[in-house]
């Protein structure tokens, strides 16, 4: 499999006090970390593309680390990921794909003992393309406090033969999250889901 080359990163964080009700007593913080890498299958159909995950996977470990340490450093704080990739036009969407396995099983590797699948989206499009990358619970996705989505995008990517490979990170429920549910106090840990 080709090397992985890295044109640039971007690293985006934000603090949320309120929503329009009360100032929250602990800020919600999230943030996104975003590799636009080149595209090594672009331009044309190759068959077998599946090898290129085990390339990505060192990728994945470094921006999760990265991006933990953006929102502090404590990996027990961040409570909520998602991840997904824009592919450029001359790729296909298969092409984000390979961003599953490295970019969930990293973040759970850096964050311990995650057990929630780690969402995620992916669509083709040109520089400037934004995503909304799902964010559920890191332990169990039915947390209805942590459904979210964080907009992401890179300004001047993914060219077309580039593909923005993005982890999201958050720490903390919705700021005014009042929807009922199951609550993160009430999580069993089994299965990931509840």
């Amino acid at each position: 499999m080709p090397e992985v080359k890295i044109r640039k990163k971007l690293l985006i964080t934000e603090e949320i006090f309120h929503e329009g009700g009360p100032v929250a007593a602990t800020p919600r913080k999230r943030g996104a970390i975003i590799a636009v890498i080149e595209n090594p299958f672009a331009g044309r159909y190759v068959q077998d593309i599946a090898g290129f995950m085990d390339d990505l996977t060192p990728l994945g470990v470094a921006l999760a680390g990265e991006l933990l340490q953006a929102l502090g450093g404590d990996a027990k704080s961040i409570d909520g990921y998602g991840k997904g990739a824009i592919v450029g036009a001359a790729g296909e969407l298969e092409h984000g794909a390979l961003w599953h396995v490295p970019g969930g099983y990293a973040m759970r590797e850096i964050l311990g003992d995650a057990k929630a699948i780690v969402p995620s989206t992916k669509k083709v499009g040109g520089p400037g393309t934004r995503l909304d990358v799902p964010v559920t619970h890191v332990n169990a996705s039915y947390v209805r406090s942590h459904f979210d989505a964080m907009e992401v995008g890179v300004p001047d990517g993914p060219k077309a033969d580039e593909i923005a490979l993005v982890l999201v990170m958050s720490s903390g429920p919705r700021v005014h999250a009042r929807v009922g549910g199951l609550a993160a106090a009430e999580i069993k840990g089994e299965d990931g889901l509840r």
